[in-house]
């Protein structure tokens, strides 16, 4: 059984994500090998999902290091908090990828049984720290059922705010504030636009 470096306390945590903004890479091997557990965490809940465990440690990885690359002190959350979400991306991108199923993953998909013979669904296996994570992939299922008709409502700056929010197209997800500092236009401004777009796509997914 594999044993894994001991979390990063809050301040050890702000100190590493600090020292890898400067470009130290011995920073990131830290911010890795100290959150290789969260991995491990949720690996095991797929556990019963006829895949090997080593290969979803794998898969979770890439998640991990994705999370390293993208995380900015300034999304208001804790690593360990964004870094989950993005393993079990990559886990629940694998499995679309794998079963090669077309349109919309629902968050009620059986993935495999548990040791009483019992259905696994991937609702069941989000159940983590973060409460509102099945209602974030909830959302963003309906955003990328929606993707492919964007075209059809939205002009070019509301098309691209709504992409960048929700991290349509495999890119992480922007705030306001970034997204406001792109457009050269006021963060107020750009919560107005996307609401504004948000009406119009509920037509689309309500249908």
């Amino acid at each position: 059984m594999k044993t894994f470096l001991v979390p990063l306390s809050p301040e050890e945590e702000t100190d590493c994500l600090n020292r890898l903004k400067n470009g130290e890479c011995k920073a990131k091997e830290e911010l890795i090998l100290h959150n290789m557990r969260l991995v491990a965490h949720v690996a095991k809940k797929y556990i019963n999902s006829q895949e090997d465990q080593e290969d979803l440690i794998s898969i979770g990885t890439i998640g991990l290091l994705k999370a390293v690359d993208s995380f900015r002190q300034d999304y208001g959350s804790r690593f360990a908090t964004y870094a989950i979400r993005c393993i079990d991306n990559e886990m629940l991108m694998y499995f679309r990828s794998k079963k090669k199923m077309r349109g919309e993953v629902s968050l009620f998909e059986p993935i495999g049984m548990d040791k009483e013979g019992n259905q696994i669904r991937l609702v069941d296996v989000l159940e983590y720290h973060d409460t509102n994570v099945a209602e974030n992939l909830e959302r963003r299922e309906q955003i990328q059922k929606i993707h492919r008709h964007m075209g059809d409502v939205l002009n070019e700056r509301e098309a691209f705010i709504i992409r960048r929010r929700y991290g349509l197209g495999g890119e992480r997800e922007w705030t306001q504030r970034e997204i406001s500092v792109k457009l050269g236009i006021s963060r107020s401004y750009v919560s107005r636009i996307e609401k504004r777009a948000l009406e119009k796509l509920k037509k689309i997914i309500s249908e």
